[in-house]
């Protein structure tokens, strides 16, 4: 078949651009907006080589998830790349693999993979290292969050070492959603990532160094693939755990790029323009409410359903976080295929009828501990207000970002947890079999119901993610989620991020990865 006579589904253009993407260069660049409009100086013209890019971060490296979705993924991009990278309407582009081929029935893809890499150690790239790296995601040990898809890679035939065909169980639909967040790590040395002492991959910057609790360097890749790339010389993240002083690095222009400000947190210089403010149209995530349900009164889904009533949406959205995001009782962004308004709106603020669900439910005298990320106090603390004008008291337990991910991923949450979640932003199948607070096999909530695995399991076995049987199997999805209520969603997060006028070109992944290959300070 032609590439011409080919149908314009996601699916279909994903097989066209397998076919033809040896002419479309590195891609995967999510857009954004910018706030604050002005040009600053010099922004105009050829980029500007060289110089040192100093970033804050609220939150430090945790070597032991690096395989998970966590604090260190927005850095993980300067070390790692992928086998391809998604455009803004989630069709994936070349990257590490410069064309690929998919099985008509979506049971095998075969990659031809770009010559001449090499991993910062001077080791050749080849197909032996995309064998590692799926098989390194099938280990339990990793807890990497798609390793049921990685799962379903059944066999791998190297045909050479620059192409191989991997052949699945079944059909998924968030294959590409597995090539996006894989990264092709150095097998020979992944020990070492794994306790922070060396990170090696492929990708534009040399990690240098990392002082817990402190520092994170990096150096330019002077054997980078991508020709003239990067520009800068070397990247400095500084860990600075206090949004109010990591906004303070900013405004001094210590730093140029500061990740993890909530809306709230960059009021202050929303109209200044010596600053400008990026946010990405895929969302950053959803703040969510986790129940564990074999804590009750919880099992009650009436209760779990009267608490999202009782929370107002919209406030925290205005007051926690300064207007930025998307009151939602459904974990998608807009630009999810499984969005719709009705589902975002699905539980008003109504304290009356979550008064009413609770006495249906016999709940009286509720008193509940609430785990919270110790970064979002401000978030949980209007959630504890919330809840106790409908007779539900909580305590809260704040915990670190390490600490919370570790019971997140041990099933080790109290009665009720505040949090934030990503996944909702690639396939909607991805968010239920891969997402810790979601995971149809295993879920942080301790939560299963059969009707919940057979939509689960429709919405993940289609071989055209496009599909009518894909999107009625999405919107099913949705349904239980909001009617069963283990994860009550809040707001779907904006991602943000706040940086000097001068800093150019940022870019990033679906999974909230920076791409600074073109990035440049004007």
């Amino acid at each position: 078949m032609s590439v011409s006579s080919l149908a314009t589904s996601r699916r279909t253009l994903l097989r066209a651009a397998g076919a033809g993407a040896v002419l479309l260069g590195l891609a995967g660049c999510k857009s954004a907006v910018d706030e604050n409009k002005s040009t600053p100086a010099g922004a105009s013209g050829a980029p500007k080589k060289g110089g040192t890019l100093q970033i804050g971060s609220l939150v430090d490296f945790t070597p032991a998830l690096l395989f998970t979705q966590n604090s260190f993924t927005a850095l993980a991009r300067l070390v790692f790349n992928t086998l391809t990278s998604y455009d803004n309407d989630l069709r994936p582009q070349p990257q590490l693999a410069k064309s690929w081929q998919i099985a008509p029935d979506g049971t095998s893809v075969t990659f031809q993979l770009r010559e001449g890499v090499k991993f910062h150690s001077g080791r050749p790239f080849t197909a032996e290292d995309v064998v590692f790296a799926v098989n390194n995601l099938k280990d339990p040990k990793r807890s990497a969050q798609l390793r049921a898809t990685a799962a379903v890679v059944s066999d791998i035939t190297v045909i050479s070492p620059t192409e191989l065909t991997l052949k699945l169980a079944h059909p998924v639909s968030n294959l590409f959603d597995l090539f996006e967040f894989m990264f092709i790590t150095d097998r020979e040395s992944v020990e070492d990532a794994v306790t922070g002492k060396k990170l090696i991959g492929t990708g534009p910057f040399v990690f240098k160094n990392w002082t817990p609790g402190a520092s994170i360097s990096f150096a330019k890749n002077p054997e980078y693939f991508v020709p003239e790339r990067p520009y800068f010389d070397n990247v400095e993240v500084r860990i600075i755990p206090q949004a109010d002083s990591l906004l303070s690095a900013l405004r001094g222009k210590q730093i140029q790029l500061a990740l993890g400000l909530s809306g709230r947190d960059i009021a202050p210089i929303k109209s200044d323009g010596q600053f400008t403010i990026q946010e990405f149209d895929t969302g950053g995530g959803a703040i969510y409410i986790g129940a564990n349900v074999t804590v009750k009164p919880l099992d009650d889904k009436r209760v779990r359903q009267a608490i999202s009533f009782a929370v107002d949406r919209d406030r925290i959205l205005q007051q926690g976080l300064g207007g930025y995001g998307l009151a939602s009782s459904a974990p998608w962004p807009k630009s999810s295929p499984a969005y719709s308004d009705a589902t975002a709106r699905r539980y008003p603020h109504d304290p009356a009828r979550a008064k009413a669900l609770l006495a249906e439910a016999g709940a009286a005298n509720l008193d509940l501990p609430l785990a919270f990320l110790s970064t979002s106090s401000a978030v949980a603390q209007m959630i504890q207000f919330d809840l106790q004008q409908v007779g539900v008291k909580t305590t809260l337990e704040p915990l670190d970002p390490a600490k919370f991910q570790a019971q997140l991923i041990s099933q080790t949450m109290p009665a009720l947890w505040a949090g934030a979640h990503g996944f909702a932003q690639v396939h909607p199948s991805t968010l239920a079999v891969s997402a810790y607070p979601f995971n149809e096999a295993k879920n942080t909530s301790k939560f299963s119901d059969p009707r919940y695995t057979e939509i689960v399991q429709r919405a993940w076995r289609q071989a055209d993610p496009d599909s009518a049987q894909a999107k009625a199997a999405y919107q099913d999805l949705s349904e239980v989620l909001l009617d069963q209520q283990f994860v009550i969603d809040l707001i779907v997060l904006a991602n943000l991020h706040a940086a000097t006028s001068n800093l150019q070109g940022v870019a990033q992944n679906e999974f909230t990865a920076l791409n600074l290959d073109d990035a440049y300070l004007a």
